[in-house]
């Protein structure tokens, strides 16, 4: 019986060879791997979780609000403050992270007989939801230095008239974000070669050196922006993600939605976050310079750094034997987890506290000295 495997199962054809997202969680004293946001939550916000779970808790024997109005207010508030571009209830749409709003997204706009095109290397979900939703997945071209290349994107979106275009800035897993003028060309080609809903994907915005592009959704139908409240907000343990877009777009992935998918402890825990923005905002102003500072700090040490609009940066290169996987292993042997996403020559490295920080500097700085990386 334990030697049934996977592939022995009827699994659809697309499934068939292909692993589970996932990054290897250790045991060591510094976990640099997951782009979590390193600072706890605040106790007064811990207190209101508590206040507001407890209110919700005396009604769990009643279905929560299934179109979770109050919350969906609340984050249409939050995303006006902070873009500047109003939005109401009727352009938000949550759902248990950002993985649910995505694979909602392809439920309604994607499926069997129909495609999706991301930029490779980017958020690995993305492919890996369309081919769980039966939606084809061609992976589009980037340039050498992970910027997407324009022309190309542009002749691959003609030719493949994709039904669903992914975008992800800042970009995961290499931290640079796409430019106002790229995403603008990169929607009117969509809609030229195959009316198609393009989704930007914003999970690290509030980290970015630069605007959101949400007040891009005003004109453009199939636009969609897809947020999260697990980096900026700190709280990945909640699994609360949301996306702004014409209203019509927020009727249709009602079609697809689960009945209650929010639970009202979900609801609640969210809602107290929300009354703690601006607190936990200025965690993310200290990540930003913490970020800031890893990406000098390598560059000093002569590692080949990409500009990062995000809470994490990609450094290499790594070259010889082993190569990145190596090096990683060398910096985990030192205490300290960082990520091999598979990019030859390349790891990726979260911003964490600055005590976390110093014990990652200091263990690539032993690396470069001993082993020349």
């Amino acid at each position: 019986m334990n030697d049934v495997r996977i592939d022995d199962l009827p699994v659809r054809d697309e499934l068939r060879g292909k692993s589970p997202y996932g990054a290897p969680q250790l045991d060591v004293p510094v976990r640099l791997n997951t782009n979590e946001n390193p600072y706890p939550l605040p106790e007064p916000l811990v207190e209101r979780i508590a206040e507001r779970v407890r209110e919700a808790a005396r009604d769990l024997n009643r279905y929560p609000d299934r179109d979770a109005v109050e919350l969906r207010t609340q984050l249409a508030k939050y995303l006006t403050d902070t873009s500047g571009h109003q939005v109401g209830l009727a352009n938000v749409w949550a759902a248990n992270g950002s993985n649910e709003v995505i694979q909602q997204l392809l439920q309604t706009f994607g499926g069997p007989g129909r495609t999706a095109i991301g930029f490779e290397p980017s958020y690995s979900m993305h492919a890996l939801i369309s081919r769980g939703t039966g939606t084809g997945w061609i992976s589009g071209p980037r340039n050498a230095d992970f910027t997407i290349d324009l022309p190309a994107a542009e002749r691959w979106i003609a030719e493949n008239k994709p039904d669903v275009v992914f975008i992800t800035t800042p970009n995961n897993p290499t931290g640079n974000a796409v430019p106002r003028e790229t995403v603008l060309a990169l929607y009117e080609a969509a809609q030229a070669a195959k009316p198609s809903v393009v989704i930007v994907d914003e999970a690290y915005i509030e980290f970015s050196h630069g605007d959101s592009l949400l007040p891009l959704i005003e004109g453009r139908p199939n636009l969609v922006v897809s947020r999260t409240m697990s980096k900026a907000f700190g709280a990945a343990g909640l699994r609360l993600g949301y996306l702004a877009a014409h209203p019509a777009v927020v009727d249709a992935v009602q079609l697809v939605r689960l009945p209650y998918h929010l639970s009202a402890i979900t609801q609640a825990t969210a809602l107290a976050a929300l009354e703690h923005t601006d607190t936990l905002l200025k965690y993310v102003e200290q990540l930003k310079s913490e970020r800031d500072r890893l990406v000098s700090e390598l560059r000093a040490l002569g590692f080949d750094v990409v500009e990062s609009d995000a809470n994490f940066v990609q450094f290499g290169r790594f070259e010889g034997e082993g190569g990145s996987h190596a090096a990683w292993q060398k910096i985990l042997d030192r205490g300290v987890l960082v990520r091999d996403n598979g990019i030859p020559g390349w790891l990726r490295v979260s911003a964490g506290t600055p005590e976390e920080n110093d014990a990652f500097l200091d263990a690539v700085r032993e690396l470069k000295k001993e082993h020349g990386a």
